[in-house]
């Protein structure tokens, strides 16, 4: 019942928008009722936290199995592989990522945001301090955070917002690019 629910709340979420999911509505669609939804949640927020962390958790679960072994690899197979995986992480359901993007501030969830984002980072600067005579970086908090940004900006707009308009080759393009602006900062 409660994966119903979630998967009820993605699917208005997606198709209508937060303002248009109410209890009543997400209990309806789930083919559960108002009563037993509240025994599981006690909000519609909770719900869009729920699918929040449900997204994350997919999208973490990819990253981690797409990462492994990346610690190893120089720096530009690296950082490409790391910009290719964070296009990889956008694509994975962009609609309903594009709907709790914009979602996330009302609900509050963004210190689970903030846990998944410093994962992310986390795994930036241990590259970084392990390949650090590769570098010419001095300081490997700013510069995870340059690149962390920078390829989270790029990755969120392209596959977000152009995806429509951006053929595989352009994506393929996009990433080339990227990588080389991440390298270029990163290299001496």
């Amino acid at each position: 019942m409660v994966d119903a629910l979630i998967e009820a709340t993605a699917r208005i979420l997606v198709k209508e928008g937060f303002d248009k999911a109410s209890t009543n509505r997400i209990a309806a669609v789930a083919g559960v009722s108002v009563g037993s939804l509240y025994q599981y949640f006690p909000s519609k927020e909770a719900l869009v936290a729920a699918v929040i962390e449900r997204h994350q958790r997919e999208i973490m679960q990819m990253v981690r199995c797409e990462l492994a072994g990346v610690l190893a690899e120089p720096v530009d197979k690296a950082v490409r592989k790391l910009v290719t995986v964070a296009v990889k992480a956008h694509r994975v359901d962009p609609r309903l990522h594009r709907v709790l993007a914009e979602q996330i501030p009302r609900v509050g969830e963004l210190e689970k945001l903030e846990t998944f984002n410093r994962e992310n980072f986390t795994l930036f600067s241990t590259y970084l301090e392990r390949h650090r005579d590769e570098l010419r970086i001095d300081d490997v908090g700013l510069a995870s955070y340059v690149c962390v940004t920078t390829i989270e900006a790029l990755t969120h707009n392209a596959v977000l917002h152009y995806s429509t308009v951006l053929t595989d080759a352009m994506m393929e393009a996009l990433i080339d690019e990227a990588a080389r602006l991440v390298t270029g900062y990163l290299k001496r």
